[in-house]
């Protein structure tokens, strides 16, 4: 699922394969999907784009957000994009193929759910897309210990879980459950430890943690549960993830474990996460 290092490798991708590209043809809505989300009509997305040349892309929270003209192209997290190139045969399944000049094409395909709008700029009022755009993003200088604290600070907030402090309620926009189980892992913070609980060491560690381990995913290109433009996996290495469950961590040598919580799931060392700290 495209969360923050995804949505800002992505949109690097994207500026720089098709940036200045103007578009020539659009399908959507080719292959049926169920939680397939489009703004609107979606047969109406060809006269909308057609024509259009592709000013840039860029990540908002867990967003692909890409500017064409007057009209923009937005992608939510359950979406696979793939770049391919002008001899490359077309997937005969797709929810959403921007044709460029020169034969290069973009699809976009529904994992489980995911969101594919295209709107005349101002005009989509989701509010979680309005509220990623308005909330500083974590790696960014405006994410700072005072905006941290006030995160923590609001009402409620002390009676949740780490997980559902950093995924729910779009406190963090862009940073979900993926993300979060190596962030908590490097925070030394069990995945169910109250906020009540947190020590100021607790604290310091998660906001430092936030900040470092989105930047060594972005660096790298991504996590490697997920993959880019091209359809290669990124090159960070999950420590807690699908693809270390039952394995030795790394830092203390016990078993990763996997858990269902908060209707998903978490993954974690009982050892350098032990719930009692």
């Amino acid at each position: 699922m495209i969360e923050i290092p995804e949505a800002i490798v992505l949109a690097k991708q994207i500026n720089e394969t098709v940036l200045g590209k103007r578009i020539n043809n659009v399908i959507a809505a080719q292959s049926p999907h169920k939680f397939a989300w489009y703004y609107g009509d979606p047969e109406d997305y060809k006269k909308l784009l057609t024509g259009k040349v592709i000013n840039g892309a860029s990540s908002v929270g867990g967003y692909i957000d890409i500017t064409a003209d007057d009209v923009v192209v937005l992608f939510g997290d359950g979406i696979n994009l793939r770049l391919h190139s002008e001899n490359e045969k077309r997937p005969p399944k797709h929810q959403l193929l921007i044709e460029f000049e020169g034969n290069m094409a973009i699809s976009a395909s529904v994992q489980m759910y995911g969101g594919i709008w295209c709107f005349k700029n101002g005009q989509f009022d989701n509010p979680y897309y309005l509220n990623a755009k308005e909330k500083p993003s974590p790696i960014s200088d405006k994410f700072n210990r005072e905006y941290y604290n006030s995160i923590l600070s609001k009402p409620g907030v002390e009676k949740l879980s780490a997980k559902a402090l950093l995924a729910t309620e779009q406190r963090i926009p862009g940073l979900g459950n993926g993300t979060l189980q190596d962030i908590l892992f490097n925070a030394k913070i069990h995945p169910k430890k109250k906020v009540s609980s947190f020590t100021q060491n607790d604290n310091e560690s998660l906001y430092l943690s936030i900040k470092s381990t989105l930047e060594e995913m972005i660096m790298q290109g991504g996590r490697d549960t997920e993959r880019d433009l091209f359809g290669n996996f990124g090159s960070y290495k999950t420590k807690v993830s699908k693809n270390t469950v039952n394995k030795q961590c790394d830092v203390c040598g016990n078993i990763i474990v996997k858990e269902a919580y908060l209707g998903g799931s978490i993954y974690y060392c009982p050892c350098c996460q032990d719930l009692g700290k």
